[in-house]
């Protein structure tokens, strides 16, 4: 696949806000993509956040229009000031990015696995998927650990 496909032959893929002011490559780190039922995500996205690791692969082409807001004493939340797209959530180090699988030009050949803040989750939807599925305190607790590594 070419570029005006979605991705590269390095397995960078293209992506951009609804407006396109905000455009960027990245790597995922598996073809996986998961969902955030936190109560933080759901305000943010109006519904769970799907989102993609991407390591420390997400390179912006143009980010005039990115806005980063420190949306907890540990993470930030980036979206187009524009249009109001939300685009990534990041660790205030940058050691852990995860990029909105919705923001992606090519996203089919995507598996949805993983489903955190299970606990969060409002009773009105339920996924059909089977995924794996974590409480905050099993995220938290996944992210000391590695930390502490």
């Amino acid at each position: 696949m070419n570029e005006t496909q979605g991705h590269s032959q390095e397995g960078r893929r293209t992506g951009q806000c609804l407006c396109g002011a905000v455009r960027f490559t990245a790597v995922p780190s598996k073809m996986e993509t998961g969902v955030c039922h936190c109560n933080m995500c759901r305000r943010w996205t109006a519904g769970p956040f799907f989102a993609v690791d991407c390591g420390d692969s997400l390179v912006f082409d143009a980010q005039d229009d990115l806005e980063i807001f420190r949306s907890s004493d540990w993470g930030e939340r980036g979206f187009c000031r524009k249009c109001g797209t939300p685009l990534l959530w990041q660790l205030h180090d940058k050691t852990h990015v995860s990029v909105s699988l919705t923001a992606f030009d090519e996203i089919d050949d995507m598996v949805f696995t993983s489903e955190i803040f299970i606990d969060e989750k409002p009773d009105i939807y339920t996924f059909a998927n089977e995924t794996k599925k974590m409480t905050g305190a099993q995220v938290f607790a996944l992210f000391t650990d590695a930390q502490d590594n």
